[in-house]
């Protein structure tokens, strides 16, 4: 995980977080988090990339609508990503 970006970073929790990830209410939720448009030229590219990478999974819904899921290296990515920040965050404040 550590050659994301933290966009792409974002986008692999929002995907692993969300009951129904597709591509406008992973955009939603992003929009949310940072109180501004995410543009379909950033989103999909980005999304595309953690497909290559292995850690998203891409299927097709319907003939306009693409579903995201995690796979098992994204999950365990994720994990381990949490344990590392863990260790640098002082839980007990």
């Amino acid at each position: 995980m550590y050659d994301l970006t933290g966009f792409q970073r974002d986008l692999l929790y929002v995907i692993a977080g969300l009951d129904d990830p597709h591509g406008l209410a992973i955009k939603d939720e992003l929009e949310d988090y940072y109180e501004k448009e995410i543009h379909h030229g950033r989103l999909y590219p980005n999304l595309d990339t953690l497909v290559e990478k292995g850690l998203v999974e891409k299927s097709q819904r319907d003939r306009r609508t693409n579903e995201y899921t995690t796979t098992r290296r994204g999950t365990r990515e994720i994990e381990a990503r949490a344990e590392w920040e863990a260790k640098y965050i002082d839980h007990s404040a």
